[in-house]
Order: C-alpha cells, then structure tokens, then sequence
C-alpha cells in the first residue's frame, strides 16, 4: 500500500512516478472509508486529491507555509503530512479536528474555518517573511466560491503591493456549499472555456519575436501596456488588471500539468494567481453526482451513498423553511436572503416557491445584511437566514446600515448555541452577546418547535430589527401543553412556586426542565421561566419574582460574558433587589469540537452539575 509509505511531511518526494497515481486512488478510498464511518466534508476534499499532492511535491513543508481557505479541504493535506491514524478520531473530542491547527502539526500554517480569508492571511506571511529577510514561499489556495467573499477581493487588492513570490491557488469547482452565482461566477466560466489561451499566448509571441528587428520590441512594448497580450486573447483579464500574474487554467486531476504550473508559479518574484479547475467530489459518484449533500455528511453508507437518518422528525430549520413559506404565500413583502447557504438554512424551499423573492448573494454575509437594509428601506420585509457563527462576519453591518435605521429586517440565526464536530470556528456561542448590546435590536428563543412557528409570524410582523434565534438539529416536541401568545419582550412562567427560579433561553428548556424535576424529587421548590426574550429583558417579571425567590438561575447555550445571565445580574443589581443570581452558560473560552452532549458535559452545562451547583448556592443563601 502506497499511503502506508506516507509517515511524515515530504515522504511523497520520496515515491516513484508511477507510484503517484496510485496514491491518490488510495487517499480516495482511505477517505470514503473514514468519513463513511465518522462523517465530515467529503465532496470537496476528493476534489483536491492530486492539487493537495502536487503541492505537496513542489513546496517544502513545514518551511513553505500552506494556507487552506475555509479548511474543511484539508483532508489529503492531513494524510501527507502523518496524520493517518488521527483520522479514526476526525472531528471527535480530542481527536484531529477537521480544520487545519497550527496545535496539530507545524504544517498547518494558519487556523481557519471561515470563507475568504486564506490570500488576507497569506499576504500577511508574506509582508512578515519580507520585513525578517527570510527565504520561504508562501501559497493560499482558495475556492471559487470563497472568491464571492468581499474580503477576498480586499486582499487581492493589496496583493500587487507585497514584493516577492506568493502563490495564490485558485481551486475552480463551480461550487462553494451551494451553487455559485454572481458576476465572479459567471466570470471564471468564461476562463474556463479559454483552454487555448496559454498555447495561444506563446504562440503569439513567437511570430511577433519573429519579426526582424523590431519584433523583440514590440513584444516588450505590448507587456508594458496595461492591456497586455493576455487582454486580447482573453477579454477583462481580471488577476493580470489587479497586478497579479494569471496561470491556467489547467486540469486540478492531471498531476503532471499541475506540477509544471505551480513550479513556474514558484519562480515568479510577484504574486501569481494559479487557476486550477477540479471536479467536487471525484471519484466517488455519489458525491459527483451530488456535491451538496456531501459538503458536511454524517456517517453514511458507501455502497449507496444514503446518511444515515436520525429519528426522521423535523429539525428546527425544516420548521422554519415551512413555516416562511406558509407566510410567503399570504405577504408578497416577504423576501428571503442567503450567503450561498439555501440548503444549509432551509431557504431552498423558500427559493422554489418564490424565485422573485428569493436572492442569494454568496459568501458574502456584510453584504446580505446591508442588501437587507436596503430592501427594508424600500418597503419590504426581508428575511435573512445566517449560521451565527457566519453572522459574526456582518457584525458592523447589523449595527450601522440595519439598527441604527431601526429598519425591520429579520435575522434567523440558525446553528446557534453548540454546534459540534466542526470545533471552535464553527460553534455559534456569541450571538446572544453581541445581538443584544445593539439599540433597537430585539433577540428572541424559541423553547419547542411550535414556538419556533409563532416566534417566525412575529418577527415577520414586528416593525424593526428582530433577530430569531434557534440551534442545529431536531426541534424539541416536549412542553406542547405551554403554549400562550408571544408578547413583544415578555417572559412565559411554565410552573410558578417560590425560593428557587430557573430562567432559560430557547433550546435550554429539556435541559431546564430536567433539571427542575430533579429538584423536585430532591424537596426543592423550583419555578421555571421560558426566558422567551432576551432583549427586551423582562424586567417587571424580575421584579415579580423578587418577592417570593431568593435565588434566580439562569441557563443559555452562549459565553457568560454579556449574555442573559450577564443581563438580568446586572438588572438585579442596579435595582438592587433581593435575589441571588447564579449564572450558567459557556465560560470564557472556545469550545472545541465534538459531539455536543460531550461537549456540554465537559463545560458543565448538564443535568448532574447543574443540581449540585443550584444546591450549593442555596444553601449558602440560607447560611448567611
């Protein structure tokens, strides 16, 4: 076996040609059988079998620095630099995290999980190599649809000013998680119908050289030019107008191809943009067939290419996909906003039965949300549906172009709380945080799936900035018989008795109310609040249960520092009413990946750890 050869970072030069092919047949099969088994992102990382190995072989690692955009790609770059045996524990509780770590090995050379960052990240290796006069090469590769990303096109900008070699690799699939669009889109498939270009090019500078005398000249003359002669070959030369030298585009599978280019590109004293096209999911004709479905999967069955299901109940997204479209159909105002995510946040449902009102901006979350503003501004009500951990990208956005304006744009924050194996980059922790510092916002949490329905009629009904926010997975059923109206910033009581009062945020509630019931059956008086807001505070009911409580504990799935918990502490004090606050959330720390009933146990946001502490600080109440 080929990859039983592979130890180490550079163990690849040490193959035979025609041990190459077979490698990369072997790293596709160790990677179908692996993910099979533990899931992770599979479609893109088998499209970047032979760009990862080419790349491999021309660069020294660790002293040349590899920057993957986004990362999620990075599988192959793992097996070659030694990390085989971690892919039994991939993206598990301390096991080999499916994002590159510069913890993990010295070969990653910068943490990522968010799109559009790796040429930002690279330029800024490059100006520090430059500044220290050391001597390494630099490479970022990126995706076409990181390419959509308004911070990618920031950083080319600044590229033409670094001096010296950086290798920018453009990895075209035509597919970021869900189609691309645009006008970048739509631009590099114009590129990639120019295959003739680069042997046109040299062809016509060979007749021009021909010319007696002059022919040297005019050759010269003609790259001087700011539209030199790859502007008449290939119109609106975007990279070469930017300063940056364009290859390709060559075949991503052909070793060979790519191993010249990227060698000529290690030459060049400038930045050098390599456009390589690469087919998501190669090899394997599931994925082929459908990349999407196999951008992030769960365990599924090779033979097939089926996931294995859960229980088959509705996650909270299919809620809210059915629930905006239900309101669609009765309220043409309503339009609905994604960043390049319509399967991701269940807009695609909303896209199908309503294509005029449907837009998808790409990766480009300050976009989205500014477009947003904008669409409010004109009398619409639009609908913008993000991960929270993407949302954080729009943070500016949100507060400057949405709330400033008091405008009534909606933001579904999906994904939010724990999210899991995707680790820190990816787990939607801060939302409540930085959503509720901004004026005019309003931020509320659903405890069950049938709140979730009458939380999305309400925001949509709600004349200014509302954000909604519910996390991954299948929607609570439980607590069906509480179901009272929403009521703009007011709390919903579920069980009143006295001494001790739980408040939780959303999808804390079967964990709250677990918790309520061990109480219970330990002699404890317990109320229990669906917290339901969480800007506006409700602070009439605060003051309500100041008079029969000693002791109000409050329970989210986000970091303690400016959170609920943080908000009715600071309440209470400023009051100054009689209540003792215990506060229970995430610390102030970042989450690594794994499963997320592991996850919660390891910060202490359980049912055991829970009780223990809610009875500690009540009986230091009564002891004092």
């Amino acid at each position: 076996m080929v990859l039983e050869k592979i130890q180490k970072e550079n163990d690849i030069k040490s193959l035979l040609p025609e041990e190459l092919d077979v490698l990369a047949q072997e790293i596709r099969a160790f990677l179908i059988d692996k993910i099979s088994k533990t899931g992770g992102h599979l479609a893109s990382n088998l499209g970047v079998v032979e760009l990862t190995m080419a790349l491999h072989l021309v660069f020294e690692l660790p002293e040349d620095k590899l920057i993957w955009d986004v990362g999620h790609q990075s599988y192959t770059h793992k097996l070659l630099t030694g990390r085989r045996e971690g892919f039994d524990e991939l993206r598990k509780f301390g096991g080999m995290s499916g994002f590159p770590k510069r913890g993990e090995s010295p070969c990653d050379a910068f943490d990522t999980g968010h799109s559009s960052t790796s040429i930002s990240a690279g330029l800024g290796l490059v100006a520090a190599r430059n500044i220290q006069g050391r001597d390494f090469n630099v490479v970022s590769v990126i995706g076409d649809g990181s390419m959509t990303g308004g911070m990618a096109y920031e950083a080319l900008n600044n590229a033409a000013h670094q001096k010296g070699s950086f290798v920018i690799v453009l990895n075209d699939n035509n597919m970021s998680i869900s189609e691309n669009v645009g006008g970048m889109s739509n631009y590099l498939s114009g590129l990639r119908t120019a295959d003739v270009y680069t042997g046109l090019k040299k062809g016509v500078e060979d007749t021009l050289k021909r010319i007696p005398v002059q022919g040297e000249k005019i050759v010269y003359q003609i790259r001087k030019t700011k539209s030199g002669i790859k502007q008449l070959i290939v119109p609106g030369m975007l990279f070469e107008d930017m300063g940056i030298t364009y290859l390709g585009p060559v075949d991503g599978h052909n070793l060979k191809k790519l191993i010249k280019v990227l060698r000529e590109a290690k030459r060049m004293d400038r930045p050098t943009l390599v456009h390589v096209l690469t087919k998501k999911g190669k090899g394997y004709a599931p994925a082929e067939e459908n990349p999407a479905k196999f951008h992030g999967t769960g365990p599924f069955s090779i033979e097939t290419g089926e996931v294995q299901n859960g229980s088959g109940k509705d996650s909270y997204t299919n809620v809210f996909s059915k629930v905006l479209c239900d309101i669609g159909k009765n309220n043409d105002k309503v339009v609905a906003i994604t960043a390049a995510m319509a399967d991701g946040t269940g807009l695609n449902r909303f896209a199908k039965c309503f294509p005029q009102r449907f837009f998808d901006v790409g990766i480009a979350e300050e976009h989205a949300l500014t477009f947003a503003a904008g669409l409010a501004a004109g009398g619409m009500k639009p609908v913008v549906a993000l991960y929270s951990s993407f949302l954080q990208r729009a943070f500016d956005q949100t507060i400057h172009d949405i709330c400033m304006q008091n405008l009534p744009v909606m933001i579904a924050v999906d994904r939010a709380g724990l999210v899991g194996n995707d680790g820190e980059t990816h787990q939607g922790v801060f939302d409540l945080s930085f959503l509720s510092m901004i004026p005019n916002m309003t931020v509320l949490s659903p405890k069950n799936r049938w709140e979730l329905a009458d939380m999305i009629r309400f925001c949509v009904e709600y004349n200014g900035p509302i954000a909604l926010r519910y996390p991954r997975g299948e929607a609570f059923e439980g607590m069906g018989e509480f179901r009272a109206p929403i009521v703009y910033g007011k709390s919903e009581i579920l069980y009143e008795e006295e001494n001790i009062a739980l408040m939780f945020v959303g999808h804390m509630a079967e964990l709250a109310e677990s918790v309520r019931n061990e109480l219970k059956a330990t002699g404890y008086s317990c109320t229990l609040v669906n917290a339901r807001f969480v800007k506006p505070l409700d602070t009439k009911l605060l003051e309500h249960l100041s008079k029969e409580h000693r002791l109000v504990v409050t329970i989210e799935e986000n970091v303690l520092t400016g959170g609920f918990g943080s908000q009715v502490l600071s309440f209470v004090s400023e009051a100054n009413l009689p209540l003792h606050i215990c506060s229970i959330g995430i610390p102030d720390e970042f989450v690594e990946q794994g499963n997320v009933d592991v996850l919660r146990r390891e910060i202490g946001l359980e049912k055991p750890v829970i009780v223990q502490r809610i009875i500690d600080e009540y009986a230091k109440i009564l002891d004092r």
